[in-house]
């Protein structure tokens, strides 16, 4: 991950332009139409990092291998209060089903609790199944429903720092039998 470029704007309107990817960050975030208004989001984006406390911020999403913009990530403070912060990730559909998502994740919730935070969050709609699933492979725990957020219905989902890279006990196979 890295922070944003106005010169991202070709690569981030594959994401942040495809109906498939939008549809799950309204209304925080509509799908964005073209290139332009594209660019003009991300110089927002850039700015308002700029203020933003740490750990919160906006990232592109890099394949290691090629050094290709295949999406964005975040941690920003979730609304209405501010007092939570949301892991969020997006990704270029061709990249979907790769992993690549819940490695963002991953990353982000590392940097945030690197940062002295205790836990952070996801916010997702009950019917995105994908976005339910990477909550889970970033090691998140259900915490339950909330309208709380976005005036929408949302699952909630919690990774606590001492949660993390701790596998679940299912994985654990016989070893939990033993304990």
């Amino acid at each position: 991950m890295r922070p944003w470029s106005p010169d991202d704007a070709a690569a981030a309107l594959a994401v942040y332009g495809d109906v498939d990817v939008a549809r799950w960050l309204a209304p925080a975030m509509a799908r964005v139409p073209e290139r332009d208004a594209m660019e003009g989001i991300l110089r927002q984006w850039i700015s308002e990092c700029s203020t933003l406390e740490a750990p919160a911020g906006r990232w592109a999403i890099e394949l290691a291998e090629t050094g290709e913009l295949i999406g964005g990530a975040a941690i920003l403070p979730l609304p209405p209060d501010g007092v939570d912060l949301e892991i969020g990730w997006q990704l270029a559909r061709p990249f979907w089903g790769r992993g690549l998502a819940a490695e963002a994740g991953h990353a982000a919730a590392h940097y945030a609790f690197a940062r002295g935070v205790d836990e952070v969050f996801a916010v997702v709609r009950p019917s995105n199944a994908r976005g339910i699933a990477t909550a889970q492979r970033v090691g998140m725990e259900w915490v339950g429903e909330t309208d709380k957020y976005y005036g929408l219905t949302l699952q909630v989902y919690r990774l606590r720092e001492g949660d993390l890279d701790v596998a679940p006990l299912a994985e654990h196979g016989s070893e939990a039998n033993d304990a």
